[in-house]
């Protein structure tokens, strides 16, 4: 199923060794309240802990992570499941959700609806009447839990469709209260097994022969019963083991009844707006309903596994899917391969805390990248493998998610990191979480107010929780805004990694773990919403480049680099391009041949580097703004600066050559100051004899502008960075030994960046000397 709305449109200065903190008067540091997103994530942990101080929030996010949820393979042998069974007519139920096709079928058996109808009443009429009774008498509240734990015990005995129903509302915290998730986030979908007998009937069925002429082994009695189905152990002829799921009979027509008399019902209480005001029980139904059908295709859950393994099988190969065999599989029958192992939320192995962020990285590529989402996150659809893999289970419940809300949530990210409120409103309605043509001016104040208090300087101490929990209340009561259900499943899958990475390191904070893999999209995807996204994220709502938050992105994605390694663990093969050794001395140097720019003749791009950037950058070591230590060979060659100079990084380049323009020509123009006062001339004017010229005289040495100064501690900022504290040195024309793996990337870039950069140069030069003559 696909989700999403149509779109309406759119520092810290690193060193490897100290830096002299003589600056000079032109050029002194200047400090600016930011935001970074190492501060978030310290304020998201501090967040996290004040809100498990309050217990309905900790009972909240206990929900969230799954942490409820039973383990249980079979349910307590006093569970009983109520099915229905219909006398077959000849007319089958249709195969995927159609409303309409349903109610003609059902419509046409009045007899079968009433017997469920009664059969539903029976189980559930005195949950019904305790409710009943609550609202009369005021105690709502009061029994909270306890009419939560009845309906927990309700559902399990109607059957799957209401079974899997309490648990879509047991990760709704908009339309459940903490303790009531709590309470349906226990309920079991696993149910007492049905004949073996039967199941082996229907697999013959199904695939058109006798089990043993199919398997090798069976194992006589399921080894995991659930409402839809129950699995077996078995291995191929061919010898391969596999689980072997047989679909439960009489599931399609209970599934089918039930929404059928659900919906009857919604379309009633459509007559009544004060009580669907909220929500749309019929619209909310059918698009549950239409996932859920999903479910009941085996073959369409083979098929998503499938396509699921092919998506990430590249830039995940540490995640495992179960291989299915489609050959024996029918959309009652599922076989796939067997997988050892055990849950990740139970394992006591070492290495949990890199498989979660494995999982981490998994669920990102899935919600920003490849747009197919796993549907059904808990803890028991999540394996440590022998060999320390990550296994993900249970495909039969996937999601769509459209390029639009894909890009909508990173947008979203970039607006949050700049406070930007007013676009974080209209990211909103991107998001689906308030309908389009809403007046959006009334929510900007309440969100202003909760985004600042949890962002402030001194984290969750500063944050009131009851007054925050009411602004969101309020919220919510006046507009119509509410949780989309891609993004409940999101919650649901980053809360139970969260809830299991929390076991091992308490200091876990998801930020430390998305914002690298977000950084790593914004900087190599091509589409012109992330290219517009990724200005923003460095140049914010004023467009003024900011190195912190450039740093933040490039410190990042060297982290996701880190990372990624890391979750190929040994499965990476011929990583590493090789690379010629190109040794000192300008015999061995020679060895690589450059191309031949026009104009320029013979041209080595070390020497013309060092000849275009040598003046500026020792200006800049004059300044004292940045060291020079011509002594230190220990230049560390970033992943950052290799990604900046690979073809991947020319978005990159480009705006990159933008503020590198205006550096140097600030820095060439402040040398021309410190030669001027040296030479005593700073009162000399030069005479302008250009006819229309608005100034008969300028100063020889004109002086520097206020953004001036900005611009150059930027350019500080970023070089050092890169270069590892080291920038006159590293970029001055030196070639350090663990800087040669960059020399192969040096050709290509001299004949795209060069002649750009000096084009640039010359056009802002020339700018600002027409500037001055012309205009007052």
């Amino acid at each position: 199923m696909r989700l999403g709305g149509q779109h309406k449109g759119l520092g810290v200065l690193r060193t490897t060794r100290p830096v002299n903190t003589r600056r000079s008067r032109l050029f002194r540091p200047e400090c600016r309240a930011t935001t970074s997103v190492k501060e978030m994530s310290q304020q998201m942990r501090d967040v996290r802990s004040q809100m498990e101080e309050d217990e309905n929030l900790k009972v909240l996010m206990a929900s969230l992570r799954g942490q409820n949820l039973s383990d249980a393979d079979f349910a307590d042998e006093s569970v009983e499941m109520k099915l229905v069974v219909v006398d077959e007519d000849g007319e089958a139920l249709p195969l995927e959700y159609d409303p309409d096709l349903i109610g003609d079928y059902w419509g046409r058996r009045p007899v079968a609806v009433f017997s469920r109808v009664v059969q539903l009443l029976g189980i559930a009429g005195g949950f019904l009447g305790g409710v009943g009774l609550d609202l009369l008498t005021g105690k709502g509240k009061e029994n909270e839990v306890q009419r939560a734990i009845q309906l927990r015990n309700i559902m399990t005995s109607l059957g799957p469709a209401y079974i899997k129903l309490g648990q879509a509302l047991s990760i709704r915290p908009d339309l459940l209260s903490p303790a009531a998730m709590n309470e349906l986030q226990q309920l079991c979908d696993k149910v007492p097994s049905f004949d073996s007998k039967i199941a082996m009937q229907q697999l013959q069925e199904e695939l058109g022969k006798p089990w043993t002429e199919i398997y090798a082994e069976l194992t006589p009695e399921p080894i995991a019963a659930a409402s839809l189905g129950q699995v077996y152990k078995g291995k191929l002829k061919t010898g391969e083991e596999v689980a072997v799921k047989v679909q439960r009979p009489g599931v399609l027509e209970t599934v089918t009844v039930d929404l059928y008399i659900i919906r009857s019902l919604g379309l009633i209480l459509r007559n009544f707006p004060e009580i669907t005001a909220r929500a749309d029980i019929v619209a909310l139904l059918d698009e549950w309903a239409a996932r859920f059908f999903e479910e009941l295709d085996y073959v369409r859950e083979g098929n998503n596994a499938t396509r699921f393994a092919e998506l990430i099988s590249t830039d995940l190969p540490q995640v495992v899917v179960p291989k299915t065999y489609e050959e024996f599989t029918s959309r009652r029958v599922l076989t796939t391969q067997w997988l050892d192992g055990e849950k990740l939320s139970q394992s006591q192995a070492d290495d949990v805390g890199k498989l979660v962020n494995v999982g981490v990285i998994c669920y990102l590529k899935q919600l920003l990248d490849t747009g197919f989402f796993h549907a059904d996150p808990h803890p028991g659809n999540m394996i440590r493998t022998p060999d320390g893999r990550l296994a993900i289970l249970d495909f039969g419940l996937m999601t769509e998610i459209d390029d639009n809300i894909k890009y909508g949530m990173i947008e979203a990210i970039s607006h949050l990191v700049h406070r930007d409120y007013d676009a974080i409103v209209e990211d909103f309605v991107t998001l689906d979480f308030i309908p389009e043509d809403t007046d959006l001016s009334p929510i900007l104040p309440v969100l202003a107010k909760v985004f600042d208090q949890a962002l402030e300087g001194g984290g969750a101490k500063n944050i009131n929780f009851q007054d925050l929990a009411a602004d969101l209340a309020q919220i919510t009561f006046d507009y119509p805004f509410r949780i989309p259900p891609y993004f409940a499943l999101i919650i649901r899958a980053i809360g139970v990694l969260e809830g299991i990475a929390l076991v091992g390191d308490p200091n876990f904070a998801i930020v430390d773990e998305a914002f690298p893999y977000i950084s790593k999209r914004l900087m190599t995807d091509d589409s012109p919403r992330l290219r517009e996204a990724l200005r923003y994220m460095v140049y914010g709502k004023s467009s003024t480049f900011d190195a912190d938050r450039l740093i933040d992105l490039l410190d990042a994605f060297e982290t996701f680099s880190d990372n990624s390694k890391s979750a190929r663990g040994s499965l990476d093969l011929n990583e590493n391009v090789d690379i010629p050794i190109i040794e000192s001395g300008n015999e061995r140097r020679n060895q690589m041949r450059f191309p031949r720019i026009p104009g320029l003749g013979s041209w080595d791009p070390i020497s013309a580097g060092a000849g275009l950037l040598t003046a500026p950058l020792f200006a800049l070591n004059s300044m004292n703004v940045v060291g020079m230590d011509s002594t230190n060979e220990d230049i560390r060659t970033r992943e950052a600066l290799k990604f900046i100079l690979a073809p991947e990084g020319s978005f990159f380049r480009d705006f990159l050559m933008e503020e590198a323009v205006k550096s140097v020509d600030a820095l060439s123009r402040n040398q021309l100051r410190e030669l001027v006062a040296l030479l005593g001339l700073e009162d000399v004017l030069i005479p302008i004899l250009v006819p229309g010229a608005s100034r008969r005289l300028l100063p020889l040495a004109p002086p520097l502008e206020d953004d001036d100064q900005i611009v150059v501690q930027n350019l500080v900022k970023v070089v050092n960075f890169l270069s590892g504290g080291n920038a006159v040195y590293a970029l001055s024309g030196f070639i350090n030994p663990s800087a040669r793996e960059l020399l192969p990337y040096v050709p290509g870039l001299a004949s795209e960046v060069l002649p750009e950069f000096s084009r640039r140069l010359f056009s802002r030069i020339s700018a600002r000397i027409l500037r001055d003559v012309f205009v007052e």
